[in-house]
């Protein structure tokens, strides 16, 4: 696409010329500064991740400071609890950072790595090696702690990064972006393969979504609304991640006490995640689970959304709203949940392929055959058996940290960590072949 399509093209309508000259100045001095990176070898990679996450410690105290000025501003301006909650560091979460850039530097290295590798006829020797993508961006929300995530994934994994984390984290990302390229530089890196546009606001943003040839990939990560205007208008390749309808169901057969814990685990243990459990299904032959799990879910304090079924099933003197097709569809990231009872497994799935967003869903059952065909027939990023949905996560499976969770089918699904941030060139060796 030419230079002058990208900036008469809708995502760039309306950004002052200032805005897109700075941020197209930002990605040329990614790519610049990428080269280093690129060919710099594990050794050299993992010692700057650690070396980052004992500067983070021994910040922390500042960091926290930064991050108290976007708390104190998104409760003035009405930020959601959710969001306030995604938003917040503390003495643990900045300990969380650190190790999850040491983890990181524990992990093998995917560049370099052969995919696949032959000895041709004609003598040429093939093969296929993982390379950095380029120049990462990222747009996300109130959410520091992914600003560190992408950084140290695209750091090991040889890319080059441009974050706009949002004007509600402006203060936390501007910190943390400032230790990180510090510790890039005392390693004879370039400052520039860490680079955050939030002082543009959503002009900067805007403006990113049109420097193809700037940015190889755009990652958006938050909510419905920010993850679709960034497909809808980018006109850089992304990759669609985040959004989370995700389903627990409740099998003939499930285990009382399973699906009781799963059920809190998934709904309760952190409500402002996409992995968090948004409907619940429930089988009509699974009273007593439904029964105790619905009992468990009010006392924790879930406002539920149930239908006639399970409305039959609440504890007494529990109120619950009625659910529709708002709520089958909705991502509350909430203390809130939408409950229905299915009569079947085929009813559960069809249910799952209407509403779903391709996140994760998970059933809990004692029936194998059933456990198969969930897995079978669910078509999302993440099924799961007889556990919680929380453990699509990029640490959880041993990622280190993760980009974001594609719900796309296209390069990368599921919990993006370092091989999804890379692609492949091929190499051949030869000895004079010419093709005849």
């Amino acid at each position: 696409m030419s230079t002058s399509a990208v900036e008469n093209s809708p995502a760039a309508a309306g950004v002052s010329e200032e805005v897109r000259q700075a941020v197209r100045g930002v990605t040329e001095r990614a790519r610049r500064a990428r080269h280093e990176l690129a060919t710099a070898g594990s050794g050299r990679k993992d010692e700057t991740l650690r070396l980052m996450a004992e500067k983070l410690r021994l910040n922390a105290r500042h960091l926290i400071a930064e991050n108290a000025k976007d708390l104190a501003a998104g409760r003035e301006g009405g930020t959601s609890e959710a969001m306030l909650d995604r938003l917040a560091l503390d003495e643990a979460r900045v300990e969380a950072l650190a190790v999850a850039l040491e983890e990181l530097a524990g992990l093998p290295d995917p560049v370099g790595n052969v995919v696949r590798g032959r000895n041709l006829p004609n003598g040429l020797r093939m093969t296929q090696v993982r390379v950095p993508l380029g120049t990462v961006g990222a747009i996300y929300e109130a959410r520091p702690n992914v600003t560190v995530d992408i950084a140290g994934l695209a750091l090991k994994s040889g890319n080059a990064v441009v974050l706009r984390g949002g004007s509600a984290a402006r203060n936390s990302n501007a910190a943390l972006i400032a230790i990180l390229r510090e510790v890039a530089v005392d390693q004879g890196f370039e400052a520039d393969v860490i680079q955050g546009i939030d002082e543009y606001g959503r002009d900067g943003a805007t403006a990113l979504m049109s420097e193809r040839g700037g940015v190889d990939v755009l990652i958006p990560r938050g909510g419905h609304d920010l993850i679709q205007s960034v497909v809808r208008n980018a006109r850089v390749p992304v990759i669609e991640t985040g959004e989370g309808n995700v389903h627990l169901f409740l099998d003939a057969t499930a285990p009382v006490q399973m699906a009781v814990d799963i059920a809190l685990n998934a709904k309760t243990q952190r409500v402002s995640v996409c992995n968090a459990a948004e409907t619940l299904l429930i089988h009509a032959e699974a009273e007593q689970a439904g029964r105790e799990v619905l009992r468990a879910l009010s006392r924790t304090g879930v406002v539920l959304h149930v239908d006639e079924g399970a409305r039959a099933w609440l504890p007494e003197g529990v109120e619950a709203a009625a659910a529709g097709d708002e709520d089958w569809g909705r991502e509350y990231l909430a203390l809130e949940m939408a409950v229905r009872t299915v009569g079947s497994l085929d009813e559960a799935i069809e249910h799952i392929q209407r509403w779903s967003t391709g996140h994760t869903e998970a059933i809990v059952t004692n029936d194998l055959a059933n456990a198969d065909r969930f897995v079978q027939e669910v078509d999302s990023a993440a099924v799961i058996v007889n556990a919680s949905t929380r453990f699509t996560d990029g640490g959880q499976l041993g990622l280190g940290a993760e980009v974001g969770i594609s719900t796309q089918k296209m390069h990368a699904r599921g919990p993006m960590g370092l091989e999804e941030l890379t692609t492949t060139k091929w190499v051949l060796r030869g000895d004079g072949q010419v093709r005849m």
